[in-house]
């Protein structure tokens, strides 16, 4: 597929109020369902997410999650994207560049934990879809940006402006219309599947399954959350669904409170592949001892978080429903969010 046409790679944007991001009235028609999709179904997954725990909703039937499981393969890269990645075909720092600075911008505005796993997911969809021409560093820049503005739009109340989101050190600025016109491609790359089912989306169920049908702990969906957005900064965990990510990430949180039968907590994680799931619990206990300090090295140095999305992991991340925010951290103290402009100004 040939790149899209962009009549400047690096301008400065000149967008006013008079709308809601300045399109043009066939975009707007296009965004306004986009942000309906959001009101329908995004406070579903939000409440989903922390069950019983938050909201006082019953946990999802096992046809419920049955369903999910059916739905996320329209909501993963192509197949052959690891291996493209891993082979050298796609270049792994581009991406990881882009994931750290997706980090960057999530963490400046305080989003939600699912705005930054969505940007990655769009992020990836898309490449493992649409070939962006070689040595263009400012198409990826560019990718980045439409990615975080489309999931800030799916998941967040109150939304920058396009110019206020190009943040954390950006390498080129692009003016509204040619974010807008690449947010349209990667909708229609993506076939307009902006409400994905991601590990979220299960969380809560497996980690109440395997509870023994207890609610799970704040510290436990503190620590999910932690590790879930850990996963989308390599490209190891794109082996597998979401739904094996989930399991695996509930039997690692509750592994490290609790004695875990292993093999007990794996069989009551219905509809997914044990065997798959073992792999992707394997791979998140090889993370885990990768981000533990080493020994020697003062408390003060190995607590610094190494990435943007190390910072989401170590800061007070706050799980945020239609009125209520959640601090995930007991003893972090909280910096003022930088002011937001509402989208609908």
């Amino acid at each position: 597929m040939a790149p899209p046409s962009f009549d400047c790679a690096a301008l400065l944007c000149a967008e006013d109020n008079t709308s809601v991001m300045g399109f043009d009235d066939e975009v707007d028609e296009a965004m306004d369902d986009t942000q309906q999709h959001h009101h329908h179904d995004g406070s579903n997954q939000n409440h989903g997410f922390l069950g019983d725990f938050l909201m006082g909703f019953p946990l999802q039937s096992d046809e419920c999650l049955r369903m999910l499981i059916e739905r996320e393969s329209y909501h993963v890269p192509k197949e052959g994207y690891l291996m493209r990645l891993q082979s050298g075909v796609l270049d792994l720092s581009v991406r990881r560049d882009a994931v750290d600075w997706i980090g960057k911008v999530h963490a400046h505005y305080s989003f939600g934990p699912l705005s930054a796993y969505l940007s990655v997911n769009y992020l990836d969809r898309f490449l493992s879809a649409y070939e962006l021409p070689q040595g263009k560093l400012w198409m990826m820049q560019l990718l980045s940006v439409a990615c975080l503005s489309l999931a800030a739009k799916m998941e967040e109340t109150e939304v920058p402006l396009t110019l206020d989101l190009q943040v954390g050190e950006s390498k080129f600025v692009f003016e509204s219309r040619t974010i807008q016109r690449m947010e349209l491609l990667v909708l229609s790359t993506l076939n307009w599947r902006m409400q994905a089912v991601t590990p979220f989306s299960f969380i809560d169920y497996f980690l109440q399954r395997i509870n023994d049908g207890k609610p799970p702990p704040r510290s436990s969906i503190c620590r999910s959350i932690g590790l879930i957005l850990n996963t989308i900064k390599g490209v190891e965990f794109l082996e597998f669904r979401p739904s094996e990510v989930a399991a695996a990430v509930a039997i690692s949180v509750l592994g490290e409170t609790q004695v875990l039968d292993i093999n007990k907590a794996v069989s009551c994680c219905l509809f997914v592949e044990k065997e798959r799931v073992l792999r992707c619990y394997e791979q998140i206990q090889e993370m885990v001892l990768m981000s533990k300090p080493v020994k020697g090295v003062s408390a003060s140095v190995s607590s610094v978080p190494q990435s943007p999305i190390g910072v989401l992991d170590a800061a007070c991340l706050s799980y945020k429903s239609d009125d209520i925010t959640v601090g995930s951290c007991a003893n972090s103290h909280t910096t003022p969010s930088p002011k937001r402009r509402k989208l609908n100004r």
